[in-house]
């Protein structure tokens, strides 16, 4: 039985295990009528169950499924003749490679050199005997929990409490795995972003003009050093991110203000979802868009105007990636803007304000913390987009200030070092973990300032 099937199995299992632990705890009161003697709701009963018989099951499933390659690669390779038992460590590798292949289906095993075929049977005979043994023992253990629990139901059991200390424990474990995978990937950058700084300096990196991190593969080769100043990309970074803010935020903005405040309820019932919508549109459709329409375009009246318009440009992807954005300002906005209460506007109406000076004089600067908030939010989301500039903006890595010109930024320039098959000694691909560094750093400094101007200036209402 494959893993998936057996998840199944044991979620089914756990629900019949809830409707008899439910049926038991009325059962041991003489029915429905005395459920008011019991500690708990007859569902606390049958959830208790449910959880006594699905979560051991499922920690044996996951411990199981951890190791069971391993142990299963390890008793190939020792049931191997002489000559192959005592491969080296890389040879070992490949030859399991080859025989997973084989398993697979990748490769016949009449195509397969003999020793490979053998080793790849007894890989097939070792899984199987582990699933069975897996859905014996899962199945044993889930019995046993519905078992010990069904038998210790009484009106006394406090059926309630145990069950949301499972719970409780269920969602501290969800946050300790969320803190320490975050806590992970932060030390995985550091630690590459530090063998980076060790071949290449710091302040070359940070402050140098000219982005090139071709490496050769000769030490007589040109570039053979490479070249990774990053402030191009830091300036081909916020030339987007600045002209995309520029479009998003104040169509957003006065989007918001009208559906808050001038719409009436059927409009603003039709609109706010049509307006969402370009929230939910994939970034390459965007993508699409910029370079197929939006750059053309703005190239044909460059060329009217007698500018020179490169076909790839911070411009087009700014202009497109602003688009995107708009829902993510105007939701913010609209919700900062609906927050405020109505009797500030009544108040402001009945000292004879008109509605727009209510709106610029009391209801903007109420929700002003809220909304300046959620555009750091937003510029954050400008600062990591990717697709959208790769189709766009193109990859050359040109230090300027004319959005007009082809640019390009610190994620895409992550991605192009990291495609492909790459050596991650070498300074080239190093940089894109530094890259990742400076992105995370900024990131994290926008969010701060976003949630300290939130909680410093907030306005709470009774």
């Amino acid at each position: 039985m494959s893993t998936s099937i057996l998840i199944l199995v044991l979620l089914v299992f756990s629900i019949i295990a809830y409707r008899l632990g439910k049926t038991r705890s009325v059962a041991v009161v003489g029915g429905a009528r005395g459920a008011r003697h019991l500690h708990s709701l007859p569902s606390y009963y049958g959830a208790l169950t449910a959880l006594w018989c699905a979560l051991p099951a499922l920690i044996v499933v996951f411990i199981w499924g951890a190791f069971q390659g391993s142990v299963i690669t390890h008793s190939v390779l020792t049931g191997l003749p002489a000559p192959y038992s005592q491969m080296a460590e890389q040879d070992r590798g490949l030859f399991m490679n080859d025989v997973r292949n084989v398993v697979e289906g990748n490769t016949r095993p009449d195509a397969a050199r003999p020793e490979v075929a053998a080793a790849a049977q007894h890989y097939r005979e070792l899984r199987a005997t582990s699933r069975l043994a897996l859905t014996v023992l899962s199945l044993l253990v889930a019995s046993a929990g519905l078992w010990m629990i069904h038998r210790r139901i009484s009106k006394e059991l406090r059926a309630r409490n145990q069950v949301e200390a499972i719970v409780r424990g269920m969602l501290l474990l969800c946050s300790t795995l969320a803190i320490f995978t975050t806590v992970g990937i932060v030390i995985s950058v550091l630690y590459e972003s530090v063998l980076f700084f060790r071949q290449v300096p710091a302040l070359s990196f940070l402050f140098g003009t000219h982005w090139s991190p071709q490496m050769a593969i000769r030490a007589d080769q040109v570039g053979a050093s490479g070249a990774f100043g990053a402030v191009p990309l830091f300036v081909g970074t916020l030339m987007i991110s600045g002209i995309a803010m520029a479009v998003a935020v104040p169509v957003g903005l006065f989007s918001a203000i009208y559906l808050a405040e001038y719409a009436d309820r059927r409009f603003r019932a039709v609109t706010k979802p049509f307006l969402e919508v370009l929230a939910g549109i994939p970034t390459v459709v965007y993508g699409f868009f910029a370079a197929l329409t939006v750059g053309p375009y703005l190239r044909g009246v460059g060329e009217s105007l007698g500018l020179n318009v490169a076909s790839e440009s911070a411009l087009s992807a700014g202009f497109v990636m602003g688009i995107m954005i708009i829902p993510f300002v105007s939701s913010l906005a609209d919700d900062m803007l609906s927050a405020v209460p109505q009797a500030l506007r009544d108040g402001s109406y009945g000292l004879g304000a008109t509605k727009s000076e209510t709106i610029r004089r009391v209801v903007l600067p109420a929700a002003l913390p809220g909304i300046v908030g959620g555009v750091l939010l937003a510029v954050s989301r400008a600062i990591g987009e990717t697709m959208i500039v790769v189709m766009a903006a193109g990859l050359a890595a040109n230090l300027t200030a004319n959005p007009l010109e082809a640019v390009t930024t610190v994620t895409v320039q992550i991605v192009s070092l990291l495609v492909g098959d790459q050596e991650f000694d070498s300074p080239k691909t190093l940089a894109a973990f530094a890259l990742g560094l400076v992105l995370f750093l900024v990131t994290l400094v926008l969010n701060i300032v976003a949630l300290r101007v939130v909680r410093k200036y907030r306005e709470q209402y009774e």
